[in-house]
Protein backbone atom coordinates (compact mmCIF):
# COMPACT_ATOMS: atom_id res chain seq x y z
CA UNK A 1 0.00 0.00 0.00
CA UNK A 2 1.29 3.44 -0.91
CA UNK A 3 -0.14 6.75 0.23
CA UNK A 4 1.21 10.01 -1.14
CA UNK A 5 0.20 13.23 0.58
CA UNK A 6 0.59 16.62 -1.09
CA UNK A 7 -0.64 20.19 -0.99
CA UNK A 8 1.06 21.43 2.14
CA UNK A 9 3.05 24.62 2.37
CA UNK A 10 3.24 27.96 4.08
CA UNK A 11 0.00 29.75 4.86
CA UNK A 12 -0.80 32.90 6.77
CA UNK A 13 -3.07 32.80 9.82
CA UNK A 14 -6.63 32.83 8.58
CA UNK A 15 -5.61 31.35 5.26
CA UNK A 16 -6.52 28.09 3.56
CA UNK A 17 -4.84 25.04 2.13
CA UNK A 18 -6.18 21.93 0.41
CA UNK A 19 -4.34 18.68 1.01
CA UNK A 20 -4.57 15.62 -1.20
CA UNK A 21 -3.68 11.99 -0.63
CA UNK A 22 -3.54 9.44 -3.41
CA UNK A 23 -3.60 5.80 -2.37
CA UNK A 24 -2.56 2.77 -4.42
CA UNK A 25 -2.14 -0.94 -3.82
CA UNK A 26 -5.43 -1.36 -1.98
CA UNK A 27 -9.14 -1.04 -2.74
CA UNK A 28 -9.42 2.58 -1.73
CA UNK A 29 -13.14 2.77 -2.46
CA UNK A 30 -13.89 0.20 0.24
CA UNK A 31 -11.91 1.89 3.00
CA UNK A 32 -12.85 4.38 5.65
CA UNK A 33 -10.06 6.94 5.38
CA UNK A 34 -8.91 9.92 7.34
CA UNK A 35 -6.24 12.40 8.30
CA UNK A 36 -3.99 12.85 11.27
CA UNK A 37 -1.19 15.24 12.04
CA UNK A 38 1.93 15.38 14.12
CA UNK A 39 3.60 18.57 15.23
CA UNK A 40 7.28 18.60 16.04
CA UNK A 41 7.91 17.07 19.44
CA UNK A 42 4.27 16.15 19.98
CA UNK A 43 2.14 13.03 19.74
CA UNK A 44 0.17 12.36 16.60
CA UNK A 45 -3.35 13.75 16.64
CA UNK A 46 -6.35 12.41 14.77
CA UNK A 47 -8.27 14.94 12.69
CA UNK A 48 -11.18 13.43 10.81
CA UNK A 49 -12.40 10.26 9.08
CA UNK A 50 -14.82 9.60 6.22
CA UNK A 51 -16.52 6.32 5.35
CA UNK A 52 -16.11 4.62 2.00
CA UNK A 53 -19.28 6.14 0.59
CA UNK A 54 -18.72 9.53 2.19
CA UNK A 55 -21.88 9.11 4.23
CA UNK A 56 -20.37 9.38 7.71
CA UNK A 57 -17.74 11.83 8.88
CA UNK A 58 -16.22 11.76 12.35
CA UNK A 59 -14.03 14.53 13.73
CA UNK A 60 -11.53 13.51 16.37
CA UNK A 61 -11.66 16.93 17.99
CA UNK A 62 -14.28 19.68 18.20
CA UNK A 63 -11.54 22.24 17.57
CA UNK A 64 -11.34 21.22 13.93
CA UNK A 65 -15.04 20.98 13.22
CA UNK A 66 -16.06 23.78 10.89
CA UNK A 67 -12.49 24.61 9.85
CA UNK A 68 -11.42 21.32 8.29
CA UNK A 69 -13.50 19.54 5.64
CA UNK A 70 -12.78 16.04 4.42
CA UNK A 71 -13.87 14.64 1.08
CA UNK A 72 -12.92 11.87 -1.30
CA UNK A 73 -13.00 10.91 -4.95
CA UNK A 74 -13.11 7.14 -5.18
CA UNK A 75 -12.69 7.21 -8.96
CA UNK A 76 -9.31 8.90 -8.44
CA UNK A 77 -8.33 6.96 -5.28
CA UNK A 78 -7.83 10.34 -3.66
CA UNK A 79 -8.68 11.82 -0.27
CA UNK A 80 -8.82 15.55 0.40
CA UNK A 81 -8.63 17.85 3.39
CA UNK A 82 -9.75 21.44 2.95
CA UNK A 83 -8.34 23.53 5.75
CA UNK A 84 -9.72 27.01 6.35
CA UNK A 85 -9.15 29.68 8.97
CA UNK A 86 -5.73 28.24 9.66
CA UNK A 87 -4.03 28.95 12.97
CA UNK A 88 -0.35 28.81 13.94
CA UNK A 89 -1.17 25.79 16.11
CA UNK A 90 -2.18 23.91 12.97
CA UNK A 91 1.49 23.78 11.99
CA UNK A 92 2.36 20.09 11.65
CA UNK A 93 3.08 17.27 9.27
CA UNK A 94 -0.21 15.96 7.87
CA UNK A 95 -0.84 12.36 6.90
CA UNK A 96 -3.67 10.29 5.48
CA UNK A 97 -4.41 6.86 6.89
CA UNK A 98 -7.10 4.23 7.23
CA UNK A 99 -9.73 4.54 9.94
CA UNK A 100 -11.68 2.09 12.08
CA UNK A 101 -14.79 2.14 14.25
CA UNK A 102 -14.12 2.84 17.93
CA UNK A 103 -17.27 2.77 20.03
CA UNK A 104 -18.56 6.23 19.14
CA UNK A 105 -17.16 6.93 15.71
CA UNK A 106 -14.43 6.37 13.17
CA UNK A 107 -10.89 7.26 14.19
CA UNK A 108 -7.46 6.86 12.56
CA UNK A 109 -6.15 3.28 12.73
CA UNK A 110 -2.64 4.00 11.42
CA UNK A 111 -2.17 0.75 9.47
CA UNK A 112 -0.60 2.67 6.61
CA UNK A 113 0.31 6.26 5.78
CA UNK A 114 2.71 8.13 3.59
CA UNK A 115 5.58 10.53 4.12
CA UNK A 116 3.21 13.33 4.97
CA UNK A 117 2.97 16.91 3.79
CA UNK A 118 4.21 19.81 5.91
CA UNK A 119 1.81 22.61 6.79
CA UNK A 120 3.27 25.74 8.32
CA UNK A 121 1.02 28.57 9.45
CA UNK A 122 2.90 31.76 10.11
CA UNK A 123 2.78 35.45 9.31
Amino acid sequence: VQAVESGGGLAQPGGSLRLSCTVSGIRFATLTMGWFRQAAGKKREGIVCITDDGGTITYSSDSMTGRFTISRDNAKNTLYLQMDTLKPEDTAMYYCTDCAWYSDGYYPDYNFYGQGTQVTVSS
